[in-house]
């Protein structure tokens, strides 16, 4: 039913936030190649197991343990990356992270109709499998990051790393500001993508071959806007380029909520996309500049996920809206939630840029 289908997708961001935090802690006290490489092999063989799915119990159970894997992925990826890179290319080291996730989207948009008729939705779940023969690749390739090496005399305990996130009451600022950009970012970013296909499918008459073409479009809107976050986060500083994003996404928003022809839907979402998703490419640097090593991990994924549990809500509210009102009228009030977003940048983030990770 369209009830336990939608659950599917809560369930699974559900475990990714729990996967997120626990995996986060774990890395930090037991390293980021270790815990990264455990993150991957659940993701792939619990996606794998649900090509074996009987009913809606079972493919539930997967979806949700496949979800915890993916949880852990992205906060370990992007501490493993800032403490690799210098300071001075670290927003663009961060942001090449966040384009990993945009490629993959965009994989899976352009491979979902190409093979899709001939092996099946079983089948696709199967090609999920092929992440598990990475992480070995992975373990087999990586070290660990010099940094975190160094600090392995001070690794405190996985409760202590958490704690480290409020220790006074400028850090508990800086947290909360990152969470209410971390909410802003996973509400927009699921409420339009999980929406719009079905949107223009049923409202605008797109085929599935062109609402896979438009969903391409903006996920290459998106992805430049990663691109072009990190280099001018690293060149301008973070606080402006979040700024100059955030008034873009206001903008750019409202514009599309009045759209009605197809064609301008499809340029101006690549616009959207760069502006609204383009945020993704500056929060691995500013949270792994804003906690020491034996937290950053945590704070990564502890942070991160308490955003994507509230911007799961997306989807359910922009439905809501929808049916309420209209499709437009949902689009049209994301543009409020930028506004927040830009109060939080100013009061809550101070400016990092050049920062020396400890």
């Amino acid at each position: 039913t369209p009830g336990q289908a939608g659950s599917l997708v809560t369930w699974t961001l559900i475990g990714a936030v729990f996967g997120g935090i626990v995996f986060g802690m774990l890395s930090d006290k037991y390293g980021r190649i270790r815990v990264l490489t455990w993150t991957i092999v659940l993701f792939a063989v619990f996606t794998g197991l649900c090509a074996f799915a009987q009913g809606y119990w079972d493919l539930l159970i997967y979806r949700t343990i496949a979800g915890i894997g993916l949880g852990g992925e992205f906060g370990i990826g992007m501490a493993l990356a800032a403490e690799a890179w210098p300071a001075k290319y670290r927003a663009r080291a961060t942001s090449y992270v966040a384009l990993g996730w945009q490629i993959g989207v965009l994989g899976a948009a352009l491979l979902t109709p190409a093979l899709l008729p001939s092996i099946g939705w079983r089948g696709m779940f199967l090609v999920g499998v092929i992440p598990a023969f990475v992480a070995w690749f992975i373990r087999a390739k990586l070290h660990e990051p010099e940094l975190f090496v160094q600090s392995t005399v001070q690794r405190r305990s996985i409760g202590e790393a958490f704690r480290l996130l409020i220790k006074d009451k400028a850090t508990a600022k800086i947290s909360a500001g990152i969470v209410v950009l971390c909410s802003v970012q996973n509400f927009g970013y699921y409420g339009i993508m999980i929406w719009m296909p079905s949107f223009l499918s049923k409202q605008m008459g797109f085929s599935l071959t062109k609402s896979s073409v438009w969903t391409a479009v903006t996920i290459v809107g998106m992805s430049l806007g990663i691109w072009v976050f990190g280099q001018l986060a690293d060149r301008i500083g973070r606080k402006p380029t979040f700024l100059i994003f955030q008034v873009g996404s206001v903008i750019s928003v409202l514009a599309y909520s009045q759209l009605t022809d197809a064609t301008a839907m499809l340029w101006v979402g690549a616009i959207m996309g760069l502006c609204v998703n383009g945020m993704m490419g500056g929060y691995g640097a500013v949270i792994s500049e804003a906690y020491p090593t034996e937290a950053r991990a945590t704070a990564q994924n502890v942070l991160f996920n308490i955003g994507r549990a509230v911007g799961g809500l997306g989807p359910v509210v922009i439905g809501a809206l929808a049916m309420a009102y209209s499709f437009q009228v949902a689009i049209a009030l994301l543009a409020a939630i930028y506004v927040l977003d830009m109060l939080a940048t100013v009061f809550l983030i101070p400016e990092l840029k050049g920062k020396e990770l400890h």
